[in-house]
């Protein structure tokens, strides 16, 4: 959670650090240890990597960023409140390009080159377990397009600090079948 996330902002590319709330509210979940950490480049996931995964290294894997959320970037809906181009954005249900940003599938296609190196990197090290700290719109682009059971975009949304418990078979990721099997939801 960072300031701007409490005052419902887009945050995207703006990199700002977590909140005292946030770091609070993160030190008060405990999660197992993984043997790998990946995460995006942001403050915000590097900061709460280091909570949650204290003396860990971080792997950075830059294709994991969230959206670049253009003129809509650092604003919130009270904000944008009669601009035409958030309104038409609204109306299509989140598909269309943020203006001056990045598309809904450019990003999608940029975090899935991220989550496959990761995959990539788990399976040439045999690790057995891995965390991914990152953002909810990188979470729900990885998990709308691999997990099962599956689900739409917004149906994989998850609060600061959550996420899922997945299985991911190396024989069938292998083989192209790439399905992550969701184990839990936390």
């Amino acid at each position: 959670m960072t300031a701007g996330n409490l005052k419902g902002r887009y945050i995207g590319k703006t990199d700002e650090p977590l909140c005292e709330a946030g770091k609070k509210a993160l030190g008060e979940l405990d999660y197992p240890a993984p043997e790998l950490v990946f995460v995006s480049p942001m403050i915000r996931c590097r900061e709460t990597a280091e909570i949650l995964f204290p003396g860990k290294k971080l792997r950075i894997i830059d294709q994991l960023a969230e959206c670049d959320f253009g003129d809509f970037e650092n604003k919130n809906y009270r904000e944008l409140s009669g601009n035409p181009d958030y309104q038409a954005w609204v109306d299509s249900g989140g598909t269309l390009p943020f203006p001056g940003g990045e598309s809904r599938e450019a990003c999608r296609r940029r975090n899935q080159e991220g989550f496959r190196r990761m995959v990539t990197a788990c399976i040439r090290e045999k690790a057995e377990s891995a965390a991914v700290v990152v953002h909810g719109g990188t979470i729900m682009n990885i998990m709308e397009i691999w997990a099962v059971p599956e689900r739409e975009f917004y149906g994989w949304h998850v609060k600061n600090g959550r996420g899922y418990l997945v299985e991911l078979d190396t024989g069938l990721w292998r083989s192209g079948r790439e399905i992550l099997k969701v184990k839990e939801e936390f």
